[in-house]
């Protein structure tokens, strides 16, 4: 399995990546839809801020103070799961889930809140980083809804995962507004 450390120097290039794209974007490109299905590029960069820091980080906080959340070491991934950590990428496919009030992102207020939402998963990553090489395998887990049952070390591998999997959609938001060249 890859290492954290590894997987964190990836993870800030990639939000380099979306930081970079996000200077070239103005307001109205940002919050502008495919159709009322899709989301906007704003939505989607909401999503992976909020996803990070809400779920995945808070997971592998949970893994690591050994909460009443968790569950015993003996539980495994799913089948998609293991898939994914043997591959150390999703499957590049569109993964669609109904629009609903629970999970589609609002739209960003400012650009500004999508830099400082980066930089704050990517500081909270830093700082996460380091306590995850002195953990055991064998830890807790909690369940992903469709991976199943994850460590700390695999919830924090799957945050870099799952910004490098948007940038298929990224590039295919970009190319419905005209941006690519």
């Amino acid at each position: 399995m890859r290492r954290t450390a590894v997987a964190l120097q990836a993870f800030e290039e990639i939000v380099g990546r979306y930081l970079i794209e996000l200077e070239s974007i103005d307001m109205e490109q940002l919050i502008k839809k495919p159709n009322e299905e899709e989301w906007s590029i704003g939505q989607m960069y909401m999503h992976l801020i909020q996803s990070a820091q809400f779920m995945h980080l808070h997971n592998v906080d949970q893994c690591l103070a050994g909460s009443e959340a968790t569950l015993n070491a003996m539980e495994e991934k799913t089948e998609s799961g293991k898939e994914v950590f043997e591959l150390g990428s999703f499957p590049p496919v569109r993964i669609r889930v109904p629009a609903s009030p629970q999970y589609t992102p609002k739209q960003p207020e400012s650009k500004e809140q999508l830099i400082e939402g980066f930089h704050g998963v990517v500081e909270r990553m830093k700082r996460t980083e380091p306590g995850l090489s002195i953990v055991l395998e064998c830890q807790k887990k909690i369940l992903h809804p469709r991976f199943g049952a994850l460590n700390a070390n695999e919830w924090f591998l799957l945050i870099e995962m799952h910004y490098r999997h948007h940038l298929l959609q990224l590039e295919r938001l970009k190319s419905f507004m005209g941006m690519n060249a």
